[in-house]
């Protein structure tokens, strides 16, 4: 019971790091939905998904999260700090709980448990049913596609009023599919599934236009498998873009290393 219990709370700490590499600004004001336009190219489409990608060096401010297991939920806000393509800082009321996430590291800690991790993204890869790496990760929650258009062929199709892509060719581990809001081309919904194994990653985003910039507003984040389906659902609160900030983060002594598994 105890080992269940360990990997249920590191679930919902997996839970909150995902949380903290989405966006939002103050004085949200949402996006409207636009229309779309038949004759696109699947080439502009794509152009036009790059050309609109939140452009900021680094944001700081609150989150509130709401994760869901079942018929139970646990809800926290907690403080973020980011620095673009480089880290990722959370920290829980009181400091129980900690986080700092760079491209090649992954490390929290939880004073309530006397825990902690300090390893790589393989536990996170196995939780999302994917490989994942920083960069991966930072661009599937900032609302940019998981993987980069530009580097396969895709075809588009338009499907309820968003314009739906997805590869030519699926790869034989896991399928991919992204639609694309037409106001400013960013992304609506993602998938990442892995059929052989039933697993399957959701993504659902709205948007808020900020001083010219779009970032999401509020997200949905469901992973299943053929045993439980987890939901994340984010509100973002009195976040700034582009303050100096520092990312202070040690791991207390005494404290118990666990593995995610």
């Amino acid at each position: 019971m105890k080992a269940l219990q360990r990997k249920k709370n590191l679930v919902f700490v997996c839970g909150i790091l995902i949380a903290m590499l989405l966006v939002g600004c103050k004085a949200k004001k949402a996006v409207t939905a636009g229309e779309v336009n038949n004759a696109l190219s699947t080439k502009r489409i794509i152009q036009n998904h790059y050309a609109n990608a939140l452009d900021f060096n680094t944001l700081s401010g609150k989150v509130k999260i709401d994760y869901f297991e079942g018929d139970k939920k646990q809800g926290i806000t907690v403080s973020l700090r980011m620095k673009k393509d480089e880290a990722i800082w959370i920290s829980a009321p009181l400091g129980i709980f900690k986080a700092y996430i760079t491209p090649n590291r992954v490390s929290f800690y939880n004073k309530l448990e006397g825990e902690y991790f300090d390893g790589d993204f393989d536990y996170l890869s196995d939780l999302l049913g994917t490989e994942m790496d920083f960069k991966k990760v930072e661009n599937l929650l900032l609302g940019n596609t998981v993987l980069d258009l530009r580097e396969e062929k895709y075809t588009s199709a338009i499907l309820k009023g968003v314009y739906a892509l997805e590869p030519k060719t699926q790869q034989e581990l896991y399928e991919v599919f992204f639609a694309l809001e037409p106001k400013f081309f960013r992304t609506k919904t993602q998938q990442l599934s892995q059929p052989r194994k039933d697993r399957r990653l959701v993504m659902e985003y709205d948007y808020q236009n900020i001083e010219g910039k779009v970032t999401p507003s509020f997200v949905i984040i469901e992973a299943s498998d053929r045993q439980e389906v987890r939901s994340i659902h984010l509100d973002f609160k009195n976040i700034e873009l582009n303050r100096s900030l520092n990312f202070p983060y040690r791991i207390p002594k005494g404290f118990k290393s666990v593995v995610a598994r």
